[in-house]
């Protein structure tokens, strides 16, 4: 019996440690080192919101949404088109994302500001046309409240569903304040301090948000062509009907991502993936308590 109990948790620390490293690159233990166990004060306190939200499995759904949400804009989606890379180098956006996320969120406040700075300069080298014509930049402040606002959004959503311990109203509109003070220091402007605030901002936006070609492309590659062996991708498609099925009812129609699996299995299938997430990356409480981002 010991001997069965050391198998399986020598299998998930082999599992959890395969996925912290799959998300957050090969540099991802120094990374951590560096974020968790350098001194000094932080801009949130271990046991907040922001931290309780961020270090769960579910944020695995809810960055899932967001990348889906956030594509219905055009001008943003012609940024990420233009100068992300995501197809060609998907694991790498992937890893650069969590690591923004993990050290404004876990950080030092030096080390979150210094972070803060960098995104924000190459916000300023990113700019061009949509293909409509339209111009966009990075450094916009509409657009960086669009993509906090359906980040936000999604990283909530997610974690009131499927979250290891969920939020209260009041704890609700704290982490959507909190995750705000990252948001104002990239350049974004009208940053929403409640939960009510943020749907009346979401909602806003609604009647600039289609889906472009390029969008209905990020949703295919994302769903249906996602860069992972083939092994991985049925419990993937357990976490992307998750994330679908969180979507508003507006964002699947547009993205024609409104399958049957989707509405009828999607909450189970993926409240499956994070529990499977969380197995191998242990509970979420004392990851926070660690300092171990998702």
């Amino acid at each position: 019996m010991a001997s069965a109990t050391k198998s399986l948790e020598q299998l998930r620390a082999r599992v959890g440690d395969a996925l912290f490293l799959k998300v957050a690159g090969p540099d991802g233990h120094a990374a951590r080192d560096r974020i968790h166990l350098t001194p000094g004060p932080r801009w949130f306190a271990a046991g907040s919101p922001v931290r309780r939200v961020h270090a769960d499995a579910a944020t695995f759904v809810g960055g899932l949404r967001a990348l889906l949400l956030q594509s219905l804009h055009p001008l943003a989606m012609a940024g990420v088109a233009g100068h992300s890379g995501f197809r060609g180098d998907p694991w790498g956006r992937l890893a650069r994302t969590s690591t923004f996320l993990a050290t404004t969120t876990f950080a030092t406040a030096d080390d979150a500001q210094e972070m803060v700075d960098r995104v924000r300069a190459v916000h300023e080298r990113v700019r061009g046309k949509a293909p409509d014509g339209r111009p966009y930049r990075a450094s916009d402040p509409h657009l960086l409240s669009w993509v906090h606002a359906a980040e936000a959004d999604s990283f909530l959503t997610a974690h009131q569903r499927y979250g290891e311990r969920r939020l209260t109203p009041a704890e609700a509109d704290e982490y959507v304040a909190q995750s705000g003070r990252v948001a104002r220091a990239l350049g974004a402007q009208d940053v929403p301090q409640t939960v009510a605030e943020l749907a009346a901002v979401l909602e806003g936006y609604r009647p600039e948000l289609e889906a472009t070609p390029a969008a209905l492309d990020t949703a295919h590659f994302l769903l249906r062509e996602p860069p992972l062996p083939r092994a991985v991708r049925p419990p993937y498609r357990l976490l992307a009907a998750g994330a679908v099925s969180l979507l508003p009812a507006w964002a699947r129609d547009e993205l024609q991502v409104d399958t049957w699996f989707a509405r009828t299995c999607g909450g189970p299938a993926g409240a499956l993936a994070v529990r499977g997430i969380r197995w191998g990356l242990g509970p979420a409480e004392s990851r926070d308590r660690h300092g171990e981002p998702v």
